[in-house]
């Protein structure tokens, strides 16, 4: 365990699409340096399993439960005194839920959707810095299919691909904390070298907006 008392990045995001392994990284870097660990509770949702069979009928509750889900948990466990204190590693951001809403709901559902959104988005913390774990499709499917959750398998690769696409269009939006873009598609966090490099990214300044690091 790492001595981190004099770090600049106190609360660091992974994020990622799925199956881009973000939650498998977090956990791993929490647990080398001693940080604390948000991870979404994603396994509690009822309507995950539901919407992955009938996506058009359970899109909307969906989203509002995990918005909902989300904001509580932020709200409970990033306090701002906890912020200075502590190394925090989560792997995820609020502004996941905006970005798979903007791809799942139709334009009524997620102009309703928004107003829900803009009401607590000004609440929530904004990390030191994020870390988007980039991968390819075809990747993200193979990962999906190896960790074998039944309510996963029928993803399409296309959206997967809509997911990436929403995510670098939130990035072109982001002014007032940076993000990391990873390109980590021939990359494995398991391996040391791969691991060292992005061990080696996290305590470092970047400016506000995106920043591309390839993991080689």
């Amino acid at each position: 365990m790492c001595n981190f008392n004099g770090m600049l990045n106190r609360y660091i995001v992974i994020e990622g699409n799925i199956g881009a392994g973000k939650t498998t990284l977090a956990e791993k870097v929490a647990k080398d340096l001693g940080a604390r660990l948000i991870l979404e509770s994603f396994k509690e949702n009822p309507f995950l399993p539901k919407f992955y069979s009938d996506p058009q009928r359970y899109a909307f509750p969906l989203e509002l439960s995990f918005l909902a889900a989300r904001y509580k948990q932020l709200k409970s466990e990033l306090k701002q005194g906890d912020l200075f204190n502590n190394l925090t590693i989560a792997d995820y951001y609020l502004m996941k839920s905006f970005i798979f809403a903007k791809i799942t709901l139709s334009d009524d559902e997620f102009q309703l959707y928004r107003q829900f959104f803009d009401m607590i988005r000004s609440l929530s913390a904004k990390p030191d810095v994020m870390f988007y774990i980039h991968r390819d499709v075809n990747i993200l499917k193979n990962n999906i299919m190896q960790r074998g959750r039944s309510y996963e398998v029928s993803i399409e690769k296309a959206y997967l691909s809509s997911v990436t696409k929403s995510y670098f269009d939130y990035f072109k939006e982001v002014k007032d904390f940076p993000v990391v873009i990873l390109d980590a598609s021939y990359a494995d966090f398991h391996q040391y070298i791969h691991y060292k490099q992005f061990i080696g990214l996290i305590n470092k300044s970047y400016p506000p907006g995106v920043t591309r690091v390839k993991i080689v």
